[in-house]
């Protein structure tokens, strides 16, 4: 099976010389789900931009569908971001509604009137949320501004889904309902890769889980748990 992502010998040091991650070797097959998990400060989220490019190696090569990913110019980063859906635990939403919030991620993306018209009552309805379309967030629930969010990354059908702790604000409820989506998603073809913290959602669902630990990946588990050493820490 072709690889989604692919990062080779990557290293991230930041501005203030603190090492983020060290020498990183990592493949993730189209179509796969997995897990990122370890203490808080140990290079998920590192992780994770570097594949939308928010975040660029001091050395090695990344990879996304084929991309090389910091070789891309400024011009085709757009180009890069159709291809990936990013969900994070901030929510990021849009001061709009819902069907305005998830409208426009497509528009911005060159998507047709008429695919908006059609994508976004799919995707709405996709989370449970067609009949709020008309609400701002500040009338929704967290799990709610959640599941907006996934809506927004689902009505784009990437081929890729980045979540960077989707559910670190929400309930026990909510939390299971975000992962079903997600878990929806890659059946029907996504690569979803999800940074965590929660060991209910990991150890329920038995995916691939990938440890990182001082920037290292020190475990990776085709069918693991959360790992019981590292707590929710």
């Amino acid at each position: 099976m072709p690889a989604c992502v692919e990062l080779k010998d990557v290293t991230v040091v930041y501005p203030s010389g603190v090492t983020a991650l060290s020498n990183i070797d990592l493949t993730i097959d189209e179509g796969e789900f997995a897990f990122l998990v370890g203490p808080t400060g140990h290079g998920k989220s590192t992780l994770l931009k570097l594949l939308y490019r928010e975040e660029l190696p001091a050395r090695g090569r990344v990879f996304v569908s084929g991309w090389e990913v910091p070789r891309i110019s400024a011009s085709r980063v757009a180009h890069l971001r159709r291809r990936v859906g990013v969900v994070f635990q901030e929510f990021r939403l849009l001061p709009r509604t819902a069907w305005e919030s998830v409208a426009f991620g497509l528009h911005a993306t060159g998507r047709s009137y008429r695919e908006v018209l059609r994508r976004v009552p799919d995707a709405l309805s996709e989370v449970g949320l067609l009949d709020k379309a008309d609400h701002h967030p500040s009338a929704l629930s967290a799990g709610e501004q959640q599941s907006l969010a996934v809506a927004r990354v689902l009505a784009m059908r990437p081929p890729l889904i980045l979540a960077d702790e989707p559910t670190g604000n929400l309930d026990p409820a909510s939390s299971r309902h975000i992962m079903q989506l997600l878990e929806r998603a890659n059946r029907e073809g996504a690569t979803v890769l999800v940074a965590t913290h929660d060991p209910a959602i990991v150890n329920a669902m038995r995916r691939r889980v990938i440890v990182l630990h001082h920037g290292r990946i020190v475990q990776d588990e085709p069918e693991g748990g959360y790992p019981d050493d590292l707590g929710r820490a």
